[in-house]
């Protein structure tokens, strides 16, 4: 059978897990010999690099920077550019980009879209849930294929589209080389890490308001990330006196000196799809504190692993996060056992089969 080639539509190369994955997979794919071409509206963001040289990228001209309406603009340059050049399949990363795959969908070739963010919201409230999945039933129509990251999200979503067309397939968060994880560190008091971009659907408000009930001396607080909530955060600390017990230290390229240092990991938000980060964590042995956010809490299921918190209850999430630190440490290398399936050359062989199930 000839080699796959496989398009990819991107808005750009920002900062954002969906472009990463995406970027990754089509690396992955292209060393395991597939043609893999992006098409992005602008090459914007610092993560161009990580494709490789043997992807090939292509730009819109003019160029689309992100805006109103911007999307619609990028759906109708890419159906211009699959009219040019034939490919056995797209593959349209997460929500996001949705309008493309409605625009592509009608080309005739192979449609793969990703659902990478929370598909039913209690946030939302009735209305826009019921208007959310009618928008989401019109732009994924047409499409051969869908792709979830759990199961939850594959019923949630076959439900919506009211037909079986979603696969399974784990989040790519981990490199084929992930270096096995440390023995738990024993400095005092012991650091407790959350990361994510500083908005408030985040939850870090929250967190620091949990860590204001914990004991002085419990542990020690370190966010990673940036965002407009980040002078906010720390007048809040200031406010609670926690100036010296809460750390922002901004963004960082690599978490894992940070997991590596950390005895405890905390994921706060009020929602997300399958964060890269609780895998992360995992990965490197370290266990997590939750809200019941996303469906990848069901990965702290296993003994040791973690504690999974109501939403929006500081005191419980203070709670759990004093029990787990009280508690013996759990075996590292158990715990990145648990996320062994998220390495990425393992997930970018799944979507190829898929891919190539679609061209047969």
């Amino acid at each position: 059978m000839a080699a796959l080639s496989i398009l990819i539509i991107l808005h750009d190369f920002a900062l954002g897990g969906t472009e990463r994955v995406a970027v990754r997979l089509a690396g992955a794919w292209a060393k395991q010999g597939v043609a893999v071409t992006i098409f992005a509206g602008s090459d914007a963001g610092p993560l161009r690099a990580l494709a490789g040289e043997a992807v090939e990228i292509v730009v819109a001209e003019p160029s689309i920077p992100r805006g109103s309406g911007s999307r619609k603009r990028l759906a109708r340059e890419a159906r211009a550019f699959v009219e040019q050049r034939r490919f056995d399949g797209v593959f349209i990363p997460g929500n996001f980009h949705w309008p493309v795959a409605a625009a592509l969908a009608r080309s005739g070739i192979p449609v793969v879209a990703q659902v990478s963010a929370a598909l039913d919201k209690p946030q939302r409230g009735r209305l826009r849930q019921w208007a959310f999945e009618i928008r989401m039933r019109h732009l994924l129509r047409k499409v051969q294929a869908v792709v979830a990251l759990s199961d939850v999200a594959r019923d949630q979503a076959d439900r919506i589209l009211r037909r079986p067309v979603t696969t399974t397939i784990a989040l790519p968060a981990l490199s084929n080389d992930a270096a096995p994880p440390l023995p738990m560190p024993v400095t005092q008091p012991p650091i407790v890490l959350a990361a994510g971009r500083l908005v408030p659907e985040k939850g870090f408000a929250r967190l620091i308001e949990a860590f204001a009930r914990l004991p002085e001396g419990t542990a020690r607080l370190v966010i990673v990330g940036d965002g407009p909530e980040a002078d906010a955060l720390r007048r809040q600390s200031e406010t609670l006196r926690l100036a010296d017990r809460v750390e922002l230290v901004g963004y960082v390229t690599d978490i894992r000196p940070r997991l590596d240092a950390a005895r405890l990991f905390v994921l706060s938000s009020d929602f997300e799809g399958y964060p890269a980060v609780l895998v992360e964590a995992l990965a490197a042995g370290r266990p997590v504190v939750a809200t019941d956010c996303t469906p990848a809490t069901r990965l702290l299921d296993a003994p040791g692993a973690g504690m999974v918190v109501p939403l929006g209850d500081s005191e419980a999430l203070a709670c759990a996060i004093a029990a787990m630190l009280a508690q013996s440490p759990p075996d590292p290398e158990a715990l990145a056992g648990l996320v062994a399936h998220h390495r990425i050359g393992a997930v970018a062989a799944e979507y190829l089969d898929l891919f190539a199930g679609l061209r047969a």
